[in-house]
């Protein structure tokens, strides 16, 4: 899927600045504090807090843990507190195919079921401050609205965000904890069949804002109804094809759904531009800046309501050598930009060189290397960046 040069060049290191973030309050009696929060005296965030690492469909595992809380405590031993995991969502790819090694998975009924087993509510409890959770609802599959969404789908959407959204703010109440409700890449969801050379249909282009609208408005009255103390939970769309709509106008998420929409955040999958364009750093700030345009500001952050959902780069196809520079070059340019989370694409890789390899792997070359850590054990140059940059911040 991805195009991405073979030949790095280094990129200089630059200084990171961190500009001011605050969680804003999940209900009306929080508009007073949210408009003095919006106030240049707002609390900095930790790096920790802000950088994040995806755990998701690794092709092996290290310990005898559960596989979902054996990735949670390594991106706890990394540094930071922020994990991006598969809830469930994407295509049916839930938890039991997800995150198979080491557990065993019943089904659910509700996405509320979902997160009261015993895994979720394990790694709920752990010392993170944000989790942003890839999800869609239980029933159909994840992209059934692209043809059509009848006014009962979009009540069940907003049921099911509605339940979900006040099981955490009433479970997790006071313990300071995020959750971020998402969706997988939204730009490939909205088309036919994952090309980019097609742009989307204006039907499923309208189909996909009632149904994004259907979730937040689902999780907008759950924290009306539901007093904030002490837990905060937002939702997101995902977009992934930005760079051919700013420069010739190309039909998708970022100018044909986002204006339409009243979301808490958008998160931006930035493969087109961090890593297709890595050349020139300035195409991922634009790309970032376009963005910020065509979203709406929200009531929770603002204009600042855009964030790195996902970059990597695979280090057994195109070396490790620069990776350092390269990630740090769009560390930075987010960090520059204020965005809220900057989420790092991935713990374990998923992508096998060849599909027919045995599972779970055990030689490193036999994956493309996303990765912190390798089947071997050993660490990747991406981990000890991370590593470095957010105990350097503590």
């Amino acid at each position: 899927m991805l195009s991405v040069q073979k030949e790095i060049k280094g990129l200089i290191y630059s200084t990171i600045i961190l500009g001011g973030f605050i969680l804003m309050g999940c209900d009306k009696k929080d508009n007073a504090s949210v408009m003095e929060a919006k106030q240049p005296t707002g609390v900095t965030k930790e790096l920790r807090d802000i950088v994040g690492v995806t755990h998701v469909a690794g092709k092996y595992y290290l310990t005898d843990k559960d596989y979902l809380n054996e990735g949670a405590d390594q991106i706890l031993t990394l540094g930071s507190r922020v994990i991006k995991i598969w809830f469930y969502g994407k295509r049916h790819e839930h938890p039991e195919s997800m995150y198979s090694y080491n557990s065993n998975w019943p089904k659910v009924e509700s996405l509320v079921e979902g997160a009261q087993l015993p895994y979720f509510k394990k790694l709920f409890n752990k010392p993170f401050t944000t989790y942003v959770l890839v999800v869609t609802s239980l029933g159909h599959p994840d992209d059934y609205w692209r043809n059509g969404i009848t006014e009962e789908n979009q009540k069940d959407e907003e049921r099911q965000f509605y339940e979900l959204t006040k099981y955490l703010l009433t479970t997790y109440r006071g313990t300071g904890k995020t959750f971020v409700l998402q969706h997988w890449e939204g730009d490939w969801m909205v088309r036919d069949k994952i090309d980019p050379n097609i742009d989307p249909r204006e039907e499923a282009l309208n189909n996909m804002i009632i149904w994004i609208n259907a979730r937040q408005a689902g999780v907008n009255k759950a924290r009306l109804e539901v007093e904030c103390n002490g837990v905060h939970v937002y939702h997101a769309a995902e977009v992934n094809r930005v760079v051919a709509s700013m420069n010739e106008g190309r039909p998708n998420m970022v100018n044909k759904v986002l204006p339409f929409t009243n979301l808490d955040l958008v998160s931006y999958s930035a493969w087109d531009s961090s890593v297709e364009e890595w050349k020139d750093p300035n195409v991922f700030r634009r790309s970032l800046e376009f963005i910020a345009e065509k979203m709406p500001d929200s009531e929770a952050f603002g204009d600042k309501n855009v964030y790195l959902g996902e970059f990597g780069w695979p280090e057994n196809l195109y070396g490790g050598d620069n990776e350092e520079n390269v990630l740090s070059q769009a560390v930075n340019t987010a960090l520059g930009f204020d965005c809220p989370y900057i989420i790092y694409w991935q713990l374990y890789c998923n992508e096998l060189v060849k599909a027919e390899t045995k599972l779970p792997v055990k030689k490193n070359h036999d994956m493309k290397g996303f990765w912190l850590l390798r089947p071997d054990g050993s660490k990747s140059p991406a981990w000890y960046y991370f590593n470095g940059l957010l105990n350097s911040s503590k």
